[in-house]
């Protein structure tokens, strides 16, 4: 259960664990975790993605390594059996980025909000402004699946072998290099073969998914396939949005692993 609905969710409260991912574009002048202490939905706690990154990478938000990644949940209490739901308030739908980071470290049950936030407010659900309480735990497993990231290296052996498909989750513009980067130091453009599918063609007016139809139709249509690919590899600007794909393309082929290129174009298209 990939996805869960606001209305689900609203009868769940109390079984699940909740986490604010909320994360904007540098250029936004929007502050996520003032935002979270202004309203919350009940029991979130709030998850700031750069905190929990990759320190000593130089590209942005890149994944921790497991040790971290386990002391983490620890702190915030997570048990292996626990079902996460995350849920954002954000342009770039950025409770994926945690919801694929848990799959990769290997939590087996956890779902993203359908809509997030804008939807749970629209239809007047609870919010409160009360940080919340946590009671931290010893122990919590993850199990690394190293598989479900592809380097730079990897990327640029693609090119020639064609083992996997690329497919950025930028927008046409920045995609064919004729918007520029929000970036410093980025050069426009894309990864040599790969395609173009903007994540927001993913996603309704309302915020959630596009449905399963919707979606397998979009995919076939930039793919120009009849069946659907399982060796998928989704990019971005940093690793954001291409996981908004990678849960979209998981809702309509449950064979598919949610692969993605963690250093997305803030590796690819570095000015050297």
């Amino acid at each position: 259960m990939n996805l869960v609905s606001t209305e689900w969710l609203n009868n769940n409260l109390k079984n699940v664990k909740i986490f604010d991912a909320s994360w904007h574009m540098p250029n936004s002048k929007r502050n996520p975790k003032k935002e979270y202490l202004d309203k919350h939905i009940p029991g979130a706690i709030f998850f700031d993605i750069e905190e929990h990154s990759d320190k000593d990478s130089p590209f942005p938000h890149m994944l921790s390594n497991s040790d971290y990644w386990t002391k983490m949940l620890c702190s915030f209490g997570i048990k292996n059996n626990d079902h996460i739901v995350v849920y954002d308030f954000s342009d770039v739908y950025s409770s994926c980025r945690l919801w694929f980071s848990l799959k990769y470290f290997g939590h087996k049950k956890v779902s993203v909000l359908d809509g997030g936030l804008i939807k749970w407010l629209k239809e007047e659900k609870p919010t409160i402004k009360k940080k919340e309480k946590i009671e931290q735990i010893d122990s919590y497993q993850t199990n690394e699946n190293t598989t479900l990231v592809k380097d730079k290296k990897q990327i640029d052996e693609n090119i020639i072998k064609k083992e996997f498909i690329v497919v950025d989750a930028r927008s046409r513009g920045r995609f064919e290099g004729k918007e520029s980067e929000p970036r410093k130091d980025l050069k426009s453009g894309s990864i040599p073969n790969s395609i173009c599918l903007p994540f927001k063609e993913c996603i309704n007016e309302d915020h959630t998914f596009k449905n399963k139809e919707q979606l397998l139709i979009k995919f076939k249509e930039v793919l120009k396939c009849k069946k659907l690919p399982v060796n998928l590899v989704f990019s971005c600007g940093s690793g954001i949005t291409a996981t908004v794909l990678s849960l979209a393309y998981s809702l309509i082929n449950d064979k598919y692993l949610p692969t993605i290129y963690d250093g997305s174009w803030a590796e690819y298209g570095k000015i050297k």
